[in-house]
């Protein structure tokens, strides 16, 4: 009777098997019989991480010798290869080893979370990985290749972390990525303005600093996450036209909408339409953070609100650098609009209340002006604040009868 039953198993069980095994005891699995002896040198996931090594291990098995052994043994596809190493690697272990891969032609999905002191410049060589559809750097220089670059022909998952990358080099790796998705940029830096031609594009999360941003060809864009420190100009051209509108005009197709640190005085630069020409008729969810001390961010959130006859969910998170306004022009923006009604607006969040008179006329304002409202949510910034919070929101008037106030310490 044959008890070696883990033998018999199929190709494709014994793989799933392997390929959810940390890739050290997944290469051990060689000795369990002569059948297993090649099995894990045929896998398609390699994820080299600190995992693969441990403190005692002998100099031999170091995390180098490691992936140099089981790259000299692969045989078939690798369609994953993850490099996650917080030790200090050498740029010649690491250069020779894109090279490798550079060299298989159905590399699907690269990471690279480099934890050098220096970031790493990623040899040109991993722009000839066509096919590939992830990638994933964190701490890496990338220069322009020294051939002519064709394109990612199958890119749809992009995201770089404190990735230093030249303006001309970006623009041209997001241009030649005709079915790019998925974005993701976080604190990159070399290049000053934003520049994004992405027709297929449908989800888009950005942190950083730059002077300007132009998503030029988005119209796909469903989901957007900005959380940008802009160099605000408050000079511009009279004739020009204002960065919301500039913005807005290409997201016809947006739902969810996250706009973060000052992003949202520059977009309140320039002309403010009353309501955008072309209403932004699928957003459903709309988290800002503005300061209660401008009133040119409140008439912005304001012609956004608007301009967005789905909303559902709103989320404010109030920047508590100045929130001391012109309480007659804060006044004057939301009186000009109590003829609005949000009529799909079911929750409203608002943190980090410190109740000044701008910030409980904007919630007097919600409340009036939503007559479908299910709950609003607040949370003052302090404690001192939190009994005369709770003291206003009972004598405010509320449009809908649904609607419950909930009070969150701070």
């Amino acid at each position: 009777m044959d008890l070696d039953r883990i033998s018999s198993l199929p190709d494709d069980v014994t793989e799933k098997i392997l390929a959810r095994l940390p890739l050290k005891e997944a290469v051990r699995t060689s000795i369990l019989s002569r059948k297993w002896r090649y099995k894990s040198e045929m896998l398609q996931d390699l994820v080299f991480d600190d995992r693969c090594v441990s403190t005692q291990s002998h100099p031999t098995c170091s995390f180098v010798n490691i992936v140099d052994h089981v790259l000299l043994l692969h045989t078939g596809p690798i369609r994953k290869f993850k490099l996650s190493r917080r030790d200090e690697l050498a740029t010649r272990d690491m250069d020779r080893w894109i090279l490798h891969l550079s060299r298989n032609p159905v590399i699907k999905e690269m990471i690279l979370e480099v934890w050098t002191r220096n970031p790493y410049n990623v040899p040109s060589c991993l722009f000839s990985c066509q096919d590939i559809i992830y990638l994933e750097l964190y701490r890496c220089l990338l220069n322009p290749p020294r051939s002519p670059f064709k394109d990612f022909r199958s890119l749809k998952t992009l995201f770089f972390e404190n990735v230093t990358i030249v303006q001309d080099v970006f623009e041209n790796l997001i241009g030649c990525s005709p079915l790019l998705e998925i974005l993701k940029l976080q604190d990159c830096d070399g290049f000053t303005n934003l520049k994004i031609d992405a027709p297929k594009l449908r989800f888009i999360y950005i942190t950083g600093v730059f002077e300007d941003v132009n998503l030029a060809n988005t119209s796909n864009l469903a989901q957007v996450s900005i959380h940008l420190k802009v160099n605000v100009d408050q000079r511009r051209d009279p004739g020009s036209s204002g960065n919301f509108l500039k913005f807005f005009d290409h997201q016809p197709h947006i739902q969810r909408l996250t706009i973060n640190r000052n992003f949202l005085k520059y977009l309140s630069i320039g002309a403010l339409p009353e309501k955008l020409p072309k209403p932004c008729q699928y957003l459903n969810f709309l988290s800002v953070s503005i300061s209660f001390g401008d009133p040119d961010e409140i008439s912005t959130v304001l012609c956004l609100l608007r301009s967005s006859p789905a909303l559902q969910e709103l989320k404010i998170l109030v920047n508590p650098e100045k929130d001391h306004a012109a309480v007659g022009e804060v006044k004057s923006c939301l009186y000009d609009n109590y003829n609005c009604a949000y009529t799909q607006l079911r929750l409203v969040k608002i943190t980090k209340i410190s109740c000044v008179k701008a910030q409980l006329d904007f919630i007097k304002f919600l409340l009036l002006s939503s007559p479908v409202l299910e709950r609003m949510t607040v949370q003052p910034a302090s404690v001192d604040s939190f009994s005369n919070l709770l003291k206003d929101l009972l004598l405010f008037k509320r449009d809908s009868k649904r609607a419950e106030i909930m009070v969150l310490d701070p």
